[in-house]
């Protein structure tokens, strides 16, 4: 049965029904045999309006990276006093997005090993997310080296890809919590992340023994001032 849906509406959300719909046609009939009359008629819009939104089959299949895309370019646009962090930030918000549609992005990524031009356009579909952050990130830092700003964000998309696919293959351990860990590693790694504390709760044993004291005096004494509750570290 067609869903009517308001095409005024969402455009984000529009655009992932759009998406849903073109890939359940498409692993039911086929990617080849599927044609564009079908999915027009499945998302309930004219083939006009179809054709005003996308231009061919190809684009339906990551119509919803087009508006995330956008999302991603909007949260970069603030006035972020860590723009390395923002770029980070970013690239959670995506996973995210997946993360909440991951029975959408599990059968897209079968769809897409099934077929080579959809293999091809998911690969420029990611640069485009790296591309987005370096240029960000050059205009934000424009005195940091280039190459610095483009292997960082490679970095990034690589790392996030890397825990994308496992997720949408459904692997438990690639959370939004592993995500942030590896980019908190490669913040690390190009020298860029937050500052640690260096505070220490540990405490410092000072002692003073005449020369001459027999070490079984000494190792008993200092044994005594580290178990004692009353010991203020200091003799």
């Amino acid at each position: 049965m067609t869903e009517r849906v308001d095409t005024a509406g969402d455009p984000a959300e529009f655009r992932v029904h759009v998406v849903a719909q073109a890939i359940r046609l498409f692993s039911e009939n086929g990617y080849e045999a599927t044609t564009v009359d079908q999915i027009a008629a499945a998302t309930g819009v004219s083939r006009r309006t179809f054709f005003r939104q996308f231009r061919s089959k190809e684009d339906v299949i990551f119509a919803d990276h087009e508006s995330l895309i956008e999302q991603a370019g909007e949260h970069l646009s603030t006035d972020a006093a860590d723009p390395w962090a923002a770029v980070c930030d970013t690239a959670n918000l995506v996973f995210d997005h997946f993360r909440e549609n991951r029975e959408l992005s599990a059968r897209r990524f079968l769809l897409v090993q099934q077929v080579p031009a959809l293999r091809d356009r998911e690969i420029v579909t990611g640069f485009r997310y790296e591309r987005l952050f370096v240029d960000y990130l050059r205009a934000a830092l424009p005195h940091e080296p280039v190459l610095k700003v483009i292997g960082f964000a490679a970095a990034v998309t690589a790392c996030h890809n890397y825990l994308l696919r496992n997720m949408t293959r459904g692997d438990e351990s690639a959370t939004v919590e592993a995500l942030e860990d590896a980019l908190l590693e490669v913040r690390r790694t190009f020298g860029v992340a937050p500052a640690e504390s260096t505070e220490t709760s540990e405490s410092i044993l000072v002692v003073a023994y005449p020369p001459g004291t027999p070490v079984e005096d000494v190792t008993a004494l200092i044994r005594s001032r580290l178990t004692s509750p009353a010991s203020d570290g200091t003799d």
